[in-house]
């Protein structure tokens, strides 16, 4: 069942906000007993769905005063944010990552692509901060071969090439369903809030695979996905989070997270 926040709570940043609710959800004692309820997961969309670019540190360029200096401690650091007018490749924007969840940033200069991946035994929420990407995502009809074999299989499409722009709801996938295995193409400058749980771990198996997809024109809605190599010439750029500092659970805590370096 999801948990409201006392008004003490509701005045923190919308960030901190989203990052006590996971840990409510994702890293609480019951979240041994399984997976997050049906309940659990509308509470975070409407909360993702309150958060704006600027609470992640991040200039959208639609608001001037966005990037004016504040003393509210709410704030960003100092003021700063960073723009997204800067990013002439794909950023991902690290902001916390424990055993249980993870949160950050991916943003896209116009044109780029994230390449298909998928989200083994994961639940990923998304929220798109600003601009407009393009969507292609499936999941497997059968379950995913075993982890040893290069994987490959028949997958359902659930979007095809679909156009989002912000502002939009907050997504979610899950394992089996929702879009498990996705690719993204920014249609303009845009930027995309991610929450993973639990997150990408090779050593837990749970790696990034990433794959080829060709579309099967005697079986609509449906297309052959087999596992790939990542372009040589595709990486991800860090940079570093401005937003509102974070207060969190040093029993969680992980700082030892690998940056995304797809």
């Amino acid at each position: 069942m999801a948990v409201a926040f006392p008004p003490h709570i509701m005045a923190l940043s919308k960030v901190q906000r989203l990052y006590d609710a996971c840990d409510v959800v994702f890293a609480s004692p019951a979240a041994g007993a399984g997976a997050p309820t049906l309940g659990e997961i509308r509470w975070l969309q409407k909360i993702l769905d309150g958060v704006e670019a600027a609470d992640v540190g991040i200039d959208d360029g639609e608001n001037p005063e966005a990037s004016s200096s504040s003393d509210d401690e709410l704030s960003p650091k100092g003021g700063r944010l960073l723009s997204a007018r800067a990013f002439t490749r794909i950023t991902y924007v690290h902001i916390h990552q424990c055993e249980d969840f993870s949160m950050g940033v991916f943003c896209f200069p116009a044109g780029a692509t994230l390449p298909l991946h998928d989200h083994p035994e994961m639940v990923v929420l998304s929220k798109l901060l600003y601009g407009s990407v393009r969507v292609r995502s499936y999941d497997w009809v059968a379950a995913p071969p075993r982890p040893a074999a290069r994987k490959c299989g028949l997958a359902r499409v659930v979007a095809a090439d679909e156009v989002r722009r912000a502002p939009c709801e907050a997504s979610v996938l899950f394992p089996r369903s929702g879009g498990n295995l996705h690719a993204f193409t920014a249609v303009t400058p845009c930027a995309i809030l991610d929450v993973l749980t639990p997150p990408y771990s090779e050593e837990r198996g749970r790696p990034s695979t990433y794959f080829s997809d060709v579309l099967i024109p005697s079986l609509p809605g449906f297309a052959f996905l087999e596992e790939t190599d990542l372009p040589e010439d595709f990486s991800v750029a860090g940079a570093p989070y401005l937003g509102p500092e974070l207060t969190v659970d040093m029993d969680d805590y992980d700082d030892d997270y690998d940056d995304y370096d797809e």
